[in-house]
């Protein structure tokens, strides 16, 4: 896992996980919209005005970092609104399915050169996208877009099993973030749960889809 790349990194899971990464003392590519100061701190490759549902941008990145190969690819770049079913903002639905469900794929396909037998490519995706483990209804366009991704990253294990990539999709936990309204477990905690998983999920598990603190997530 010497070189890794990070979207949404300029805060919470993505800047931890390229905290952590460098810890570890490996090349960590940044990829973000805006960087930030804790991100500039941390001796990344920082690249910014990475719009994960904008084909020139995603090219850029990736004529940013041709040639060179990757470990590791983390898709983490996501966002959250809360539609209930008195309130379906059908514009912000869409935005999701373009962040959450779409943008992995793109970033992933832009970045499938970078890639070879022994890469992982991880989805920061959540238990919320689980059908069977839906007990509570609502926060429908974030349960639908990762439902979406969940299916995408299944579909990307088929297709690049035979090149050696394992695709994993991971969720973080209910974390402290400014998106979950700094409720949950703390930022460095969760990732250090999924820095565990993918360090241990090889090729035999490409397309599952685990919680950070191990569990096997139903679909």
């Amino acid at each position: 896992m010497g070189s890794c790349l990070v979207t949404g990194a300029s805060r919470g899971i993505g800047l931890e996980l390229c905290r952590q990464l460098r810890a570890r003392g490996h090349a960590v590519t940044a990829a973000c919209r805006r960087g930030s100061t804790g991100l500039a701190a941390l001796g990344c490759r920082v690249v910014e005005g990475v719009e994960v549902t904008d084909d020139a941008a995603v090219g850029r990145l990736a004529a940013t970092i041709a040639g060179e190969r990757l470990d590791l690819l983390v898709n983490n770049a996501g966002i959250l609104s809360r539609e209930s079913l008195d309130d379906l903002d059908f514009a912000r639905m869409r935005q999701q399915f373009e962040v959450n469900a779409l943008g992995p794929l793109r970033v992933t396909r832009a970045l499938l050169p970078n890639l070879v037998g022994g890469s992982k490519v991880v989805i920061v995706t959540s238990r919320m996208g689980s059908i069977a483990d839906n007990g509570s209804g609502g926060y429908y366009g974030y349960r639908m877009s990762k439902a979406a991704v969940n299916a995408a990253g299944v579909s990307l294990a088929r297709d690049l099993a035979a090149r050696g990539i394992t695709v994993l999709l991971l969720h973080p936990g209910m974390v402290a973030t400014e998106m979950t309204g700094a409720s949950g477990i703390p930022v460095a905690e969760s990732v250090a749960g999924l820095l565990a998983r993918i360090d241990e999920l090889g090729q035999q598990a490409s397309g599952s889809f685990h919680h950070a603190n191990g569990e096997t997530l139903p679909w």
